[in-house]
């Protein structure tokens, strides 16, 4: 469709562009406040919808960058985007993902319909705009899916604040500079104190103890919100698949914390985790937790994908289509030209034969490793080992894309 091109051909541009020219001048569309919206999204493997369930002013002021407000990251299965009502101007979006992409492909997913909670922050507009809700068609391009207007002038709003109940873990500057952090403890009685300090240490270490985080660490702040949540196994069958489907309860508990990524730490010492792009990542507090939350971070954070093979997973073939991929970190070669071939060295053969003799605490050469994406066969990933297959250190393709990510908050 031609709006299709033309918005895909600005977002491109966007990415070339210093961030004073994306700036939309924040004073002058929003104030400083936070527009929440909670949403149901019901559907099965044939079709969904979605719509807005209430809407809620956070206030305490908009924790999210000023400057960066529309996404020039083309991840995700979905978008939302605030469009100015009288120009259509795009005044903020994000892409995101949710656990509905993934029902959809279980076999439950193909017999029943079921609904999924949303919840989403944006900053609050002066004046009426309209709010879409996009998903991807089946050239992968976005397509308006629900569209609704909102006018703070008119709209009835629900408050939800909850001032005072975050602990403050390690702050460096103004949450619209910083990538904000927010960790919930789930699990926990006002007699486990002096252990959830522990646990709440542990978890903020662990989130830079990898590559690039460590090196950014002064561009994050990180809170701590103790709160049941009621973050569970076994999702869609897995037993490790650790997540939650409350995400209204989520953030009502996180009330007003600055909230740019979500982590939740479940007071449970069975192996598990799980994450969803910029939704949130779950761990538990198994000791393998030091290699899980990196891993599940790089999912909700940099939009990374999976690379690991797993052929017994109800969305195996996840991958496997005419389309290339989205993520940045696999590739089923339909356009590999641009993911990561800029990275490969010359004179190295693509596809690239394994290396068993890497070392696991190394990522080895950039090339094109067939195995990926949960298949065996035909998805490839960057190198022989990452954080995002076998707990290695994050590889330079995943590197790359997670400091590009940085800057949607720092800029």
């Amino acid at each position: 469709m031609k709006t299709n091109r033309i918005l895909t051909m600005a977002l491109a541009l966007m990415l070339v562009l210093p961030a004073a020219a994306q700036d939309v001048r924040f004073s002058k569309y929003f104030t400083d406040g936070t527009l929440r919206f909670d949403c149901l999204r019901e559907g099965d493997a044939r079709h969904d919808t979605v719509w807005v369930e209430r809407w809620l002013d956070r206030s305490a002021g908009w924790h999210g960058s000023r400057t960066r407000l529309v996404d020039p990251i083309d991840n995700g299965d979905y978008r939302v985007e605030m469009r100015d009502a009288k120009s259509g101007r795009v005044l903020y979006s994000r892409c995101y993902s949710n656990l509905f992409r993934e029902y959809k492909d279980t076999p439950e997913g193909r017999r029943e319909v079921r609904r999924f909670e949303e919840t989403h922050l944006l900053p609050m507009p002066k004046r009426a705009v309209s709010i879409a809700f996009q998903r991807r068609n089946e050239q992968l391009a976005f397509v308006d899916q629900t569209v609704v207007p909102f006018d703070p002038r008119q709209q009835e709003l629900d408050f939800n604040y909850r001032i005072g109940e975050r602990t403050d873990l390690e702050v460096h500057g103004a949450p619209s500079e910083k990538v904000d952090v927010v960790i919930v403890a789930q699990g926990y009685t006002a007699a486990d104190d002096p252990r959830l300090r522990i646990d709440y240490y542990r978890m903020k270490e662990i989130l830079f103890s990898q590559e690039p985080f460590r090196s950014h660490r002064e561009d994050f702040n990180v809170y701590g919100v103790c709160a049941d949540v009621e973050a569970r196994f076994h999702t869609f069958g897995i037993d490790r698949y650790l997540m939650t489907f409350s995400l209204f309860r989520l953030h009502d508990m996180l009330g007003t914390t600055p909230a740019d990524h979500i982590v939740i730490m479940v007071n449970d010492s069975t192996y598990g985790g799980g994450a969803i792009y910029n939704f949130y990542a779950v761990s538990s507090l198994h000791v393998m937790a030091e290699k899980v939350l990196p891993h599940e971070f790089g999912h909700s954070f940099g939009g990374l994908a999976d690379e690991y093979v797993d052929e017994d997973l109800s969305y195996g073939s996840l991958h496997r289509t005419k389309y290339e991929p989205l993520e940045p970190n696999i590739t089923n070669r339909v356009d590999f030209s641009r993911k990561w071939g800029d990275l490969i060295a010359s004179g190295t053969p693509v596809p690239t034969p394994p290396n068993p003799a890497v070392p696991r605490d190394q990522c080895g050469p950039v090339g094109l490793y067939e195995g990926a994406g949960y298949s065996a066969t035909g998805v490839f990933r960057p190198a022989m080992r990452c954080m995002m297959r076998d707990y290695a250190p994050f590889c330079p393709v995943c590197a790359r894309r997670i400091e590009e990510v940085f800057s949607l908050y720092t800029k």
